[in-house]
């Protein structure tokens, strides 16, 4: 299985119609407040919420104080971000970027990396995206990265997963290179009488080997929780780790 991840393909209009229903407001405000804390978030902290989507944590954290940048590879995300955060009167800026290529140097108090939006490149690439991070903390700054918890991911792994909104389908077929440590998955979507078909695939962290790479990266102390903040414990089907530059 080679590395790669079709970012066009996967993060369109399909992805939010089949996966918002998911991500409720009592989720998203749970979530906030999570980071917030794990974080140590104070009134007026720099954050880069990387990966943002369509801003649901974004938007939630300028509304609570942060200064917030929402960055984000796609523009249809980003517009329905800034729509919603203008329609709350939320102040925050939003840019278009690809994570490979932060523009950022010593800005940041905290960088937010949510919902498994981490692995998607070869391992040097996901490295050097770490090293970019700690590049754009300003010294003592904080990453969380937020995924799947791949031990337990593994115990409950599924060769086939099928998700429906109304009449409409998503059919995720998924495979496992544990020479790659990566999950391939091939996506049928059928939604309003049209069928397409493409592949991605993600590296999936245990907790030791995530350390590492952080470490190799620059970060000091580095700390693992589940989803809800809690201790990490091997039926925990979330991870959230926390890296803190010296």
């Amino acid at each position: 299985m080679t590395a790669g991840f079709d970012l066009a393909a996967v993060f369109d209009d399909d992805y939010l119609y089949f996966y918002e229903p998911l991500l409720s407001d009592e989720r998203s405000d749970a979530e906030a407040e999570l980071i917030w804390t794990l974080a140590g978030l104070q009134t007026g902290d720099r954050v880069l919420d990387l990966a943002s989507g369509h801003g649901r944590l974004s938007n939630r954290l300028a509304a609570r104080g942060a200064d917030v940048v929402g960055f984000d590879v796609t523009p249809s995300f980003l517009d329905r971000a800034r729509k919603d955060a203008a329609a709350g009167n939320v102040n925050i800026e939003y840019v278009q970027g690809d994570m490979r290529k932060l523009p950022w140097t010593a800005e940041f108090d905290v960088v937010v990396n949510w919902f498994t939006a981490f692995g998607y490149f070869d391992d040097d690439t996901d490295r050097a995206i770490l090293t970019g991070i700690h590049n754009a903390l300003r010294p003592h700054g904080r990453l969380l990265l937020e995924m799947n918890h791949g031990a337990n991911l593994m115990r409950r792994f599924l060769p086939a997963i099928t998700h429906r909104v109304g009449n409409d389908t998503v059919f995720d077929e998924h495979t496992y290179d544990p020479i790659a440590g990566r999950v391939g998955t091939r996506r049928t979507v059928l939604r309003d009488g049209r069928v397409r078909t493409f592949e991605f695939s993600v590296r999936v962290f245990a907790f030791p080997e995530l350390r590492d790479w952080l470490h190799a990266a620059g970060f000091s102390t580095v700390d693992a929780f589940d989803g809800s903040g809690a201790d990490l414990i091997d039926v925990s089907p979330r991870m959230i780790v926390r890296a803190t530059k010296a």
